[in-house]
Parts: C-alpha cells; structure tokens; sequence
C-alpha cells in the first residue's frame, strides 16, 4: 500500500513559478511510477504529467509542455513537479497518482493512489 501526500501548493502571480512535492510512504514505492493530475472548480480532473521510474519516459499535457520541471528522489520518496510561467487556467488542486506499473498514468483509470490535493491560486 502507498500513501501520497503533496505539499508546496499556495498563491503565485501570474508568470511566476511554483514547485509541488509528492512523498510516499511504504515499502514497495519502488514498483510505483507516479504522476500529476489537476481539477479547477466545475470541470474534471486531468491529467497534467507523468514519468518512468528511470525518467525515460515522459508524458506532458499539452497546456503545460515547456511550463514543466520534473524531478525523482528515489531516496526519500519524493517526486517534484515545477511549473513556470504561470497562467491564469492553471488554478486548480493538484493531486499526486502512483500506479503500481511499468508505464506510467496518463489517465485517472490508470491510477491506483491518489494524494489528498494541493491548492494553486494564481493571482493576476
């Protein structure tokens, strides 16, 4: 069993740059590949990235390509997702996905954990 829990989420200005972490607990982390969702008010969840336990594979939405900083601590269980350039439809909570899998998630039935979500205001 993994646990997700994200932090680092909170107000940015527009064109600023936020970064979110993801840790997860348990013992078979390493079997997991992980991922970044998001869902604003009123609309449904999507997908924003997610990659291979190596790094070799990497999946982007394509309102976020170029916007994304994506890097894996293996040692401590943690995967931090970057973002630059804010824009004014990033606002949303952004959850942190783990799938027990080689591929990683791009799609909400592709995830078997979920993180409890993080907010991201973007102020104009």
């Amino acid at each position: 069993q993994v646990q997700l829990v994200e932090s680092g989420g909170g107000l940015v200005q527009a064109g600023g740059s936020l970064r979110l972490s993801c840790t997860a607990s348990g013992r078979t982390f390493s079997s997991y590949v992980m991922g970044w969702f998001r869902q604003a008010p009123g609309k449904e969840r999507e997908f924003v990235e997610s990659f291979g336990r190596s790094g070799d594979i990497t999946y982007y939405a394509d309102s976020v390509k170029g916007r994304l900083t994506i890097t894996r601590d293996n040692a401590n269980n943690t995967e931090y997702l970057g973002m630059n350039d804010m824009k004014p439809e990033d606002p949303a909570v952004y959850y942190c996905a783990a799938v027990r899998a080689v591929q990683p998630p791009t799609q909400i039935s592709d995830v078997d954990h979920w993180g409890q979500g993080t907010q991201v205001t973007v102020s104009s």
